[in-house]
């Protein structure tokens, strides 16, 4: 019998504000490590550990420090971020990060290209953007102590943002989601999907996240974790039966709320998150089921003047 411990966060909003605190003086260097030094321990302790990349390493900007800026066609922030970040995640033990979100286009082409190259240098793995038609159709299988886990990754949009080749960023289009998960079993044990979908800022479920959910339990996948409101909606644990007849217990997590962020619309919410763990078993036969699940509550604490501001990630 073998056991691992599944752990995922929700979106790593990496906002201006949070980017010019973690700035050291005077080398144009930055340090993100401190704001995670209060959940460094949970995180530690999973067998795998997954989070929401809601940025970009898209290179420094050409106005120094200026990471944030806004799309000139649409008017949404366009996100980048330091590459320091990304051995942060590395030393907080972030083995997978998923990349279809509305925000992975904001460097463009080259910049989710190179977000990705970044994440190779250090060693962690990705889902859900390609740079090539032969990486997209790699599926992502990561082998824990013999328990292989799936993982897949899906958004809605990337904010009007066209991309040139549809390879580049993972769609949610439920004819592709069923075949994926249908070649994901045939090489994995524990299939997870990560949607990027719903509406910004509501705390429940709209009436087309609840029809997609439906129909990926019924591909069958074994958990579904969900991003993008920003806020967190209700984690959902059930026996459900698949469409091949197969019924076992499944967790779905609408959104897992925002790991790191800063306080959006004045709404307390955006600054609220889980660490969803997840105990997942095999037995001696070779059958693998969801054991457990558990919650850990997040917030993000922002203390001082506009300037000066620090942010701290700590368990509630």
């Amino acid at each position: 019998m073998t056991t691992i411990t599944i752990a995922a966060v929700g979106d790593l909003l990496m906002k201006a504000p949070i980017i010019a605190s973690a700035r050291l003086d005077g080398n144009g260097q930055y340090d993100f490590d401190p704001m995670f030094e209060g959940v460094k321990s949970e995180l530690h302790n999973a067998n795998l550990l997954i989070g929401n990349l809601e940025t970009t390493f898209s290179g420094k900007p050409r106005k120094a420090g200026k990471y944030e800026t806004r799309a000139p066609r649409t008017g949404y922030p366009a996100f980048n971020c330091p590459d320091e970040l990304a051995g942060t995640l590395k030393r907080l033990s972030f083995d997978v990060l998923t990349t279809a979100n509305n925000h992975c286009m904001d460097g463009g082409t080259s910049g989710l290209k190179r977000t990705l190259n970044v994440l190779d240098r250090h060693k962690l793995k990705h889902t859900g953007t390609a740079r090539s038609s032969r990486e997209a159709r790699r599926y992502l299988v990561m082998d824990v102590k013999g328990i292989k886990v799936g993982i897949l990754s899906y958004t809605t949009g990337t904010n009007s943002i066209p991309f040139p080749r549809a390879y580049l960023v993972n769609k949610i289009r439920l004819g592709r989601i069923a075949a994926d998960i249908k070649a994901m079993k045939r090489r994995a044990d524990f299939v997870i999907v990560c949607l990027h979908f719903g509406l910004e800022f509501h705390r429940s479920p709209n009436a087309r996240q609840k029809s997609i959910v439906s129909a990926v339990l019924k591909y069958g996948a074994d958990a579904i974790l969900g991003a993008h409101p920003h806020v967190l909606q209700p984690v959902k644990v059930s026996r459900v039966k698949d469409g091949r007849g197969v019924v076992k217990k499944r967790v779905v997590a609408y959104s897992l709320g925002n790991f790191i962020s800063t306080r959006l619309r004045k709404n307390v919410h955006t600054q609220r998150g889980l660490i969803l763990k997840m105990k997942v078993e095999k037995d001696e036969k070779g059958r693998t089921r969801l054991v457990g699940v558990s919650k850990i509550h997040t917030k993000v604490d922002s203390h001082g003047e506009i300037g000066s501001r620090t942010y701290r990630v700590v368990p509630m």
